[in-house]
């Protein structure tokens, strides 16, 4: 993007060129819906909200969206069984597809690059992305896999699924080496009771706070280190959403009644368990009110002062944090399925940028290369009819026993919240 000089005349009398008008926006917003038919993706100035670009080519679910390497945005296709691929600056070509084993339900990329985690059901697939190589896959958890984040250092991230559990997962550890070595998660965060619907990944690496939003309407505080709960805060609502500012002296909670809830971590209350009463005259000045449906995704400026949140009423808005008043409202075609405040990469706006490196194709299989002379959809364990068929068989009785897992799990959630 071409900047215009100002001139200006320093004390010697002589023009100096400051470099400030017109220049690329340092955050932006990026934001998806699942309505729109012109365009995935949408790319606004954060202090203007004007449309900067868009990326074309279908619709892309929630919690899936994407940065990789400051070069790549990534999504995964809504009810689709694959990933779709942008180059930053190239909005009008989608580039390549990254074909996974089922439909993806989250996804996120390492903050170092290196490595792409998606979920597909309640399995979790890490990729290394300089290869294509199917590092691991996780199954540990017993539901499906709603949320995955990355610690600010890429040594451990975190998963929360609809099993009500959070898992934290050390990255060293589960790159599998051996089929015969059965990765576990380095804490396992049980205290919520019902499906988990967000996580939050504070910085710090190793040294993090992580935050869980449920539909037990409870946002719970943990140590990532150590796996301790720190503090959970009763809502009056299910909240769908979580984030915080980067100092971590507030958390931000979106509620599945359009509300979003600002909550001190810095108040002088020694109690564990707090509750948030919204009809309290306190707490009244600490909820942004303006969205007229669930709030699914929320997100905060670099400097602390501006909120983003995106809302099923279809509209995304970004708010004053200290007047809790909307700044601008910024409408969508359906849904919103993503919204997220992000320092704009430096070849965002550089139409003749290309990505360093290429990206490989992706493996669907563990230890596997793609010069094997394999199909993408043939067993990698061996060869012939036999091993298919019974191949098959197996895939028969993973999905028979899958649903009986799904059935005692929904029957015994309805007794322990069956009312007394």
């Amino acid at each position: 993007m071409h900047i215009a000089p100002d001139l200006k005349r320093g004390t010697s009398g002589v023009p100096r060129i400051l470099y400030c008008k017109m220049a690329a926006p340092l955050e932006v917003i990026l934001s998806s819906d699942s309505g729109s038919q012109l365009w995935n993706l949408t790319v606004f100035d954060l202090h203007s909200g004007s449309s900067l670009l868009s990326y074309r080519g279908g619709n892309s679910s929630a919690r899936t969206l994407t940065l990789l390497r400051g070069q790549y945005i990534l999504s995964a296709q809504l009810g689709k069984n694959f990933i779709n691929v942008w180059e930053i600056q190239r909005k009008d070509q989608l580039q390549q597809k990254i074909v996974c084993p089922g439909v993806v339900t989250c996804l996120n990329a390492s903050p170092d690059g290196l490595f792409l985690a998606a979920a597909v059901a309640e399995a979790i697939y890490l990729w290394e992305v300089s290869t294509g190589k199917l590092l691991s896959v996780l199954s540990r958890h017993y539901q499906d896999v709603t949320c995955l984040k990355f610690t600010d250092d890429s040594s451990h991230f975190v998963s929360g699924g609809k099993d009500n559990l959070a898992l934290v997962w050390n990255l060293s550890s589960v790159i599998q080496l051996d089929l015969g070595h059965t990765p576990e998660p380095r804490h396992v965060l049980s205290r919520h009771s019902l499906p988990i619907t967000d996580l939050h990944c504070g910085m710090m690496g190793v040294q993090a706070r992580v935050v869980t939003a449920s539909l037990d309407q409870t946002v719970k505080v943990w140590e990532l280190s150590s796996g301790e709960l720190l503090l959970s805060i009763l809502f009056d609502v299910e909240i769908m959403s979580v984030t915080s500012d980067p100092c971590e002296y507030f958390l931000f909670c979106g509620g599945s009644d359009g509300n979003i809830f600002q909550v001190s971590l810095c108040s002088q209350g020694l109690s564990r368990d707090r509750p948030f009463q919204s009809d309290t005259e306190q707490n009244q000045n600490q909820i942004f009110k303006g969205h007229t449906n669930m709030v699914g995704c929320v997100s905060v400026s670099m400097d602390g002062t501006l909120l983003l949140s995106g809302s099923h009423d279809e509209t995304v808005r970004v708010w004053d944090i200290q007047s809790k008043q909307t700044i601008r409202c910024l409408a969508h075609k359906g849904p919103v399925t993503n919204a997220v405040i992000t320092a704009a990469p430096a070849n965002m706006f550089l139409p003749d940028s290309r990505p360093a490196v290429p990206l490989p194709r992706f493996s669907r299989h563990l230890n596997t290369s793609e010069g094997d002379g394999r199909e993408s959809g043939e067993s990698v364990f061996g060869d012939g009819e036999n091993t298919k068929v019974r191949v098959a068989e197996l895939e028969d009785e993973v999905h028979t026993l899958k649903k009986i897992n799904k059935d005692l799990y929904e029957f015994s959630s309805q007794l322990l919240t069956k009312p007394t």
